[in-house]
This record gives C-alpha cells, sequence and structure tokens, in this order.
C-alpha cells in the first residue's frame, strides 16, 4: 500500500502542490494528469523518496517491493542490453556478477568452490536460469530485436534506450509500479502490449 499524507511541495513563496494526501489501492493502475509544469513528474519524485516534500509524509509498507522507471537512458553505456534488463533485480543480478566472477578465475580455490556453491543455490531461488529469457521476451514486447539483446547500450538511439529502462521495471516485477511517462517513444503496438 503506498499513501500520502497532507504533501506540499513548495519552490520559494508560491506552492507547487499542497496538502495532498491519497490512498493507492493494491491492484489498481492509477494516472496523474495535467498542465506541463504543475508537478506531475515533482510529485512522482516524492512518491518514490526522491525528492523530500516541504511538508507532509509518504507512506509504503516495507514488505512491498518498489520499482521506478529511470529516465536517464545514458546511465548504462558499456553494459550489455539484456544486463540492463536484469539489473531490475539487483540482488540476482549482483549473484550473477559474482559466479560469474569466480568461474573466470584463472584457478579457483576451495574457498572459491565453497562460495560459488551458496551463490548457484541463491541463483536457483532467484529464478536465475530463466533471467535472460525472461528479459529477452520483456525486450521483444518493448520492440527490442534479438539482435540488440547482447550488444552494447551505446549502439542504442536514445529512445529506444528509454524502452529498455521500461524492460528493466517490468523484470523487477515489483509490487508498486512507477511509471513517469512510460508511453513516451512508444509505438501503439507497444503501448498495447504494455
Amino acid at each position: 500500500m503506498l499513501s500520502t499524507a497532507n504533501i506540499t511541495m513548495q519552490f520559494g513563496a508560491k506552492p507547487l502542490f499542497e496538502n495532498v494526501s491519497v490512498k493507492f489501492g493494491d491492484g489498481n493502475r492509477y494516472g496523474l494528469i495535467g498542465a506541463n509544469g504543475c508537478g506531475k513528474s515533482t510529485f512522482m519524485k516524492i512518491l518514490a523518496k526522491q525528492l523530500e516534500p516541504t511538508s507532509g509524509n509518504v507512506m509504503r509498507d516495507v514488505n512491498e517491493s518498489f520499482a521506478v522507471l529511470k529516465q536517464d537512458q545514458f546511465a548504462y553505456e558499456d553494459q550489455r542490453v539484456i544486463d540492463v534488463v536484469i539489473m531490475g533485480k539487483p540482488e540476482l543480478y549482483d549473484v550473477h556478477i559474482e559466479r560469474d566472477r569466480i568461474y573466470n578465475l584463472p584457478e579457483m580455490s576451495e574457498e572459491d568452490g565453497l562460495k560459488v556453491a551458496d551463490l548457484e543455490g541463491q541463483y536457483a531461488e532467484m529464478d536465475g536460469y530463466t533471467a535472460e529469457s525472461r528479459a529477452g521476451e520483456l525486450l521483444l514486447g518493448v520492440g527490442i530485436p534479438v539482435e540488440q539483446h547482447y550488444g552494447p547500450m551505446s549502439e542504442i538511439a536514445p529512445g529506444w534506450k528509454l524502452r529498455i529502462l521500461l524492460a528493466q521495471v517490468l523484470f523487477a516485477d515489483p509490487d508498486i509500479m512507477l511509471l513517469d511517462e512510460p508511453t513516451n517513444h512508444l509505438d501503439i503496438n507497444t503501448i498495447r502490449w504494455l
């Protein structure tokens, strides 16, 4: 459950919005509609706890997972497209990277062997063995062709990078998902798929 109590955001003397109290019910989808500059993106940042309001509170169940569509499409230039999607589940991605690091050692010590055995168990519990397949399905859903899945983000056009970041959030499969302007750069077929 996500809710706000008396959220006010003020820049200078004039408030952008004030005393906003809202409760977002589980299983529902909500949209913020308003003119440019009215504070929609600011409110989303407050909900994501990326920005502190002037006053008021945001309440979120600590047991619910949470994901936010990132707008920085150039943050992952050196990463493979498929890996950027899998980063939607940071714990899974970290286990994947550490596991690969150990397997790529020229020689594996007994300690490394024990550690990788533990990592393999974690990886299996997190459905790591199907992660690339699931990420690939999402990439196809947002219109990224298979030929680009294993290439670097630097080779993807800027508008298409946002589609990959959308796939990243969808891969996370969170209880609460915040999408600020998620249909920017999407065609009608991808919007319908979403």
